[in-house]
């Protein structure tokens, strides 16, 4: 039987096979790149532009910081920028809900692919504590979003979206970057702040790995 494969050339001229990936068949830059141009919510935006899963990735590294009174550990900052890193390699970000109905061969994808992107950079695996932060976090950037890029409501949120978390006036990105509070950023743009914090979290982790 032939052996498959699923190959994605990248603009660093690097070949990721999604079927058996190693850490090594991208660069920072091919990963910022790809979350840039996958989009949340379906692509679907009240805004001239969808929102990019690499803006929607600092949004929730800048929340859990918060949440942890600006005190974290690179790496874990680190961990929490690259949460969502393997939907940048695969180019695709499903929706929660339909997640079921690709079954059990998508969901290993998505798990190897995650894999190979905690090797690669070193993150320590979640424990039940830091997830349950993680979460917290995660969803009370998609409950915003889904009210300030999106378009619902907030009681669309809470009952058709079964969203319980609460939903943001200011947006944490606004105070950081300026423009217009919860704007989609255009892909270059995420791109570039993307990898400048993923470079940033990195050299950081590295100084401490040799202090």
């Amino acid at each position: 039987m032939k052996q498959q494969r699923a190959w994605v050339r990248m603009p660093s001229g690097k070949r990721l096979d999604l079927l058996n990936p190693t850490p090594f068949d991208w660069d920072d830059a091919d990963l910022a790149l790809g979350l840039a141009r996958t989009y949340r919510w379906g692509g679907h935006s009240a805004w001239p532009l969808p929102l990019s899963v690499a803006q929607h990735s600092i949004t929730v590294m800048h929340l859990q910081r918060a949440q942890l009174g600006g005190r974290i550990d690179p790496l874990l900052e680190l961990r929490e920028l690259l949460h969502d890193a393997e939907e940048g390699l695969l180019g695709f970000d499903a929706l929660s809900v339909i997640k079921p109905f690709l079954g059990e061969g998508f969901r290993a994808l998505s798990k190897r692919l995650e894999h190979v992107v905690f090797l690669r950079y070193g993150l320590p695996s979640w424990t039940a504590a830091d997830h349950a932060r993680h979460k917290r976090a995660d969803r009370l950037a998609a409950a915003s979003e889904a009210v300030h890029v999106a378009g619902w409501s907030r009681d669309e949120v809470r009952r058709t979206l079964k969203i319980r978390a609460a939903v943001l006036q200011d947006d944490p990105l606004a105070a950081v970057y300026g423009g217009r509070p919860w704007e989609p950023w255009p892909p270059a743009l995420s791109c570039e702040r993307f990898l400048a914090e993923l470079e940033r979290l990195a050299g950081l982790v590295r100084e401490g790995e040799h202090a």
